[in-house]
């Protein structure tokens, strides 16, 4: 016997309430995905819809097997994996779109729902956004009032399905605040999960091309903010260092692999006042670690610094992280350098940029000595017609020589790059730092931003003396940059030199009061961690709040919630109390020995009790009369008195 694949319409009532409640849940995983799954997903919805509306019949087992296969190689070919958020998403939402074309019954809805719910619950893998709250409230709204009009009868409105759900929301809203504040946090998750790789990584690279840094200048995406205990400093003074690269290949700048170095912190001495202040870094999948220049201490154990004086991590930034650091403005790093490390920061391949090469001579010969020719350079980038362009031509070979004697335009790579090439051509040891310089200070938050638009390249060259010494040829080229940042850069002339669109200010003010939001939103909810827990249980009064305390005190409010909102259920939902008369009513219909049909008035039962000859007529009709006055008159306490007399009078 074959199983019937025809619809009868008895799902076209709550089948657009299902559909919705998946499009909900599919909303905040459509930028990560591609674009055919969603095509698929919204086709398989349509098509479900128009099948159940003209009661055509469902696609066969073999064709849905075949779709099945067809969109897991899809899957398996686009991402080269099935694990992680993004195959995983990908998988559960052609899961779910498939699962509609054999969807027959409501227990098929049921599984769409709950499918629905963990496609919500997966969005918050990748991110926790601040929208993230709200739209959670909203998806799971829809979800739950879609359950409901499932079983809803004809009489019941969406409006009052909209309300029950609501209503069961706000019942579970306390148990999860409560379980969210007590339940012990621990300093690292459970597990991990692998973040898409599919995406690009928006950030600063560990190598260096003409051109890699200014391709960041155009994104506006928050690279991290700081909070600073005191005044915050002055733009000049806000290089937030990065990575350090030391090998040239004549083209692209490399730099080492992470690694701990024991004695680099020794090798700075600072002097001045320190800054304390709190970074909190957006996701990189890197393991560089942004500071001040330049840091001295730092609070995440798991941080460490490397040979160059570059803080790092041990695995990369998967997740929003906040570190506290103690950095210093003014130091001196390296007072002594060995002959193979000058040698090795003064290496250069052979052949390469001879133009540069002959005239970094000729310039040193003039100079008369290394701090002399530095500044010398910086000089001839100042006088000379050097410009500072986000849009640089190309360079092809020898891009060093072609830019200084050609193009003549560039970003901060070309100019850093250039600037540690003329340095290493007369042996003056040179490297290159990247990192962040800048940052736009948010007036409603109080907090500095920094952002992707911020990256930024300079050098450090080693001079006797001084140790390893901060040079930045781009402020030469275009002071403007380091005095107010990139960031500002927008609503200034030169910004609009630069091709920088400048936003309407209402616009901008708009975009800082969401940041202030947003950054609010990371501290308060997204960094509850375990020392942001202790201190709260303690202004709780829970002194030494240990993982026993906090779990016991969790129970008890769990239990006593519980049972607080299982009074209010049972008061809100108890049958209504009979009235008095309603009570001697029943006395009277108990004393006849019949039973009542359903639906049946106290007219015609009284009229059926006639029709037995066993009880008087009169006294029938006066206990009848005597009842509907009790209960609808306008005179029912005299009523009452009647029908009591007449109830207690009858054998």
């Amino acid at each position: 016997m074959t199983r019937a694949r025809g619809t009868d319409g008895s799902l076209l009532a709550s089948l657009p309430w299902t559909l919705a409640a998946l499009i909900i849940a599919l909303v905040p995983h459509v930028p990560f995905l591609p674009v055919w799954i969603s095509g698929a997903f919204l086709g398989c919805a349509a098509w479900r819809y128009i099948i159940e509306k003209r009661r055509r019949t469902l696609p066969s087992s073999w064709l849905r097997a075949a779709l099945a296969l067809f969109c897991f190689l899809g899957v398996l070919f686009t991402y080269s994996s099935i694990s992680g958020v993004g195959p995983g998403s990908a998988l559960l939402a052609i899961m779910a779109a498939l699962k509609l074309l054999e969807t027959r019954k409501r227990r098929d809805q049921f599984v769409l729902l709950f499918l629905s719910i963990f496609l919500v619950m997966s969005s918050l893998l990748r991110e926790q956004y601040l929208w993230s709250l709200p739209y959670m409230v909203v998806s799971l709204l829809v979800i739950m009032s879609a359950w409901l009009r499932m079983s809803a009868g004809e009489s019941q409105s969406p409006r009052q399905s909209f309300a029950t759900a609501g209503r069961l929301l706000m019942y579970a809203a306390p148990l999860a605040i409560v379980m969210w504040v007590f339940f012990p946090r621990i300093a690292t998750p459970f597990w991990t999960v692998p973040i898409d790789t599919s995406q690009a990584t928006s950030g600063i690279s560990d190598t260096m091309s003409p051109g890699d840094i200014s391709s960041l200048s155009m994104s506006n995406e928050v690279a991290f903010r700081v909070s600073f205990d005191d005044a915050i400093p002055e733009p000049r003074e806000r290089y937030w260092r990065g990575l350090v690269l030391i090998r040239f290949n004549g083209r692209t700048w490399t730099g080492r692999d992470p690694g701990i170095s024991p004695g680099a912190l020794e090798q700075i001495e600072v002097t001045g006042e320190p800054i304390d202040y709190e970074v909190t870094l957006e996701p990189t999948r890197q393991q560089w670690v942004f500071a001040l220049d330049v840091p001295t201490q730092w609070s995440l154990s798991e941080i460490f610094m490397g040979p160059d004086q570059q803080l790092a991590r041990n695995v990369p930034f998967e997740q929003r992280v906040a570190y506290r650091i103690t950095s210093f403005t003014n130091y001196k790093i390296s007072a002594e350098l060995s002959n193979l490390y000058r040698s090795w920061y003064s290496s250069l391949p052979e052949g390469s940029n001879p133009r540069t090469a002959e005239l970094a001579r000729q310039m040193r010969s003039d100079a008369g000595s290394d701090s002399a020719y530095v500044e010398s350079v910086l000089q001839k980038l100042n006088r000379e017609e050097y410009f500072y362009t986000l849009d640089p031509p190309p360079l092809g070979s020898d891009p060093v020589d072609r830019f200084l004697f050609d193009t003549k335009r560039g970003f901060c790579e070309h100019y850093a790059s250039a600037f540690a090439v003329m340095m290493r051509s007369v042996g003056i040891p040179a490297r290159i730092v990247l990192g962040y310089q800048g940052g736009e200070i948010n007036p409603l938050g109080g907090h500095l931003i920094v952002r992707q638009s911020d990256a930024h390249a300079w050098t450090e060259v080693w001079l006797d003396g001084l140790g390893w010494y901060r040079v930045d040829p781009t402020a030469a080229v275009a002071p403007e940059r380091i005095d107010i940042g990139a960031s500002d850069a927008a609503f200034e002339a030169f910004g609009r030199a630069w091709g920088l669109t400048a936003p309407s200010r209402l616009l901008h003010r708009a975009k800082l009061a969401w940041d202030a939001l947003d950054a609010k939103w990371n501290e308060l909810v997204l960094g509850y961690g375990p020392d942001a827990q202790n201190s709260f249980m303690k202004w709780l009064g829970m002194n030494n709040p240990t993982w026993r305390k906090m779990m016991l005190t969790l129970i008890a409010l769990v239990g006593g919630l519980v049972m607080l909102i299982s009074v209010v259920l049972m008061l809100r939902y108890r049958p209504p109390l009979k009235d008095n008369a309603a009570l001697l009513y029943q006395q009277f219909v108990k004393k006849t020995g019949l039973e009542p049909h359903t639906g049946e008035t106290a007219l015609v039962f009284a009229a059926r009790i006639a029709k037995t000859g066993q009880f008087p007529e009169q006294t029938v009709d006066e206990i009848t009369e005597a009842y509907l006055d009790a209960r609808y008159g306008r005179n029912n306490a005299a009523a009452f008195e009647r029908l009591r007399t007449a109830v207690r009078a009858m054998a």
